[in-house]
């Protein structure tokens, strides 16, 4: 698999027979082979999660076979407004098949829309989209328990599972608790590759982790823009 950091929670893997392009938010695509078919997985509504624009960029680009993965939350009103693209409309704890022989299940997300679990010829890949342990300073504790409990009830369905490679939040937003999520995710689920994403144009944050947490540096990797 190569894998390509778009921005922000997107990425691009290409595979032998296809591509998997997750949460497009923002910037330029790079040039792709329009002989494949692209997958482009969108986890929730969020305007950092999802842009329709996506859909242009790839028929700009001469790409033929497009198929949309959408989360059920996000609005009809926000489909490709271009022709010829398949749509499947997801929701959580669910599983599809998808060509390629791709098989995808969902999470349901402590915030909204869902996570994504592809087994694909090549190998397993989670996006977390928005699931994580959003546990904030300031807010009542009862809360945050509750969150950190739903968090690590959704974590539970990956247990006894191998994952390849992951895309986890690591939001520096947090403060303290920036790194409960990605710190419970390595702990319970068997991971070769991590890439931290959401970390709004705070990369050091990974470094900050890999500090704090340095045995998992053979694990997670850093993340640079393609451009």
């Amino acid at each position: 698999m190569n894998i390509t950091y778009i921005y922000h929670s997107s990425f691009l893997v290409e595979t032998d027979s296809c591509y998997y392009l997750f949460d497009y938010f923002r910037k330029q695509l790079p040039k792709l082979n329009t002989e494949k078919p692209i997958f482009v997985f969108a986890s929730h509504f969020h305007q950092d999660h999802y842009n329709k624009k996506v859909f242009e960029l790839l028929k700009q680009q001469g790409m033929k076979n497009i198929h949309a993965i959408l989360s059920k939350d996000i609005s009809k009103r926000n489909y490709p407004e271009t022709d010829g693209i398949e749509i499947t409309r997801v929701t959580f704890h669910q599983h599809y098949e998808l060509p390629c022989g791709t098989e995808l299940q969902t999470l349901h997300s402590t915030d909204s829309g869902v996570a994504f679990l592809l087994t694909c010829p090549e190998g397993t890949i989670y996006h977390a989209g928005d699931l994580n342990d959003w546990v904030w300073k300031g807010e009542p504790e009862q809360e945050n328990r509750q969150m950190t409990g739903s968090y690590r009830h959704e974590i539970q369905f990956l247990a006894g599972k191998t994952i390849d490679v992951a895309f986890l939040p690591l939001d520096p937003r947090q403060e303290e608790y920036y790194a409960e999520g990605m710190r419970y995710f390595l702990e319970k689920v068997d991971v070769k590759t991590v890439y931290p994403m959401h970390y709004w144009g705070e990369p050091e944050i990974i470094d900050r982790f890999l500090s704090e947490y340095p045995e998992y540096r053979h694990i997670v990797k850093q993340t640079e823009t393609w451009q």
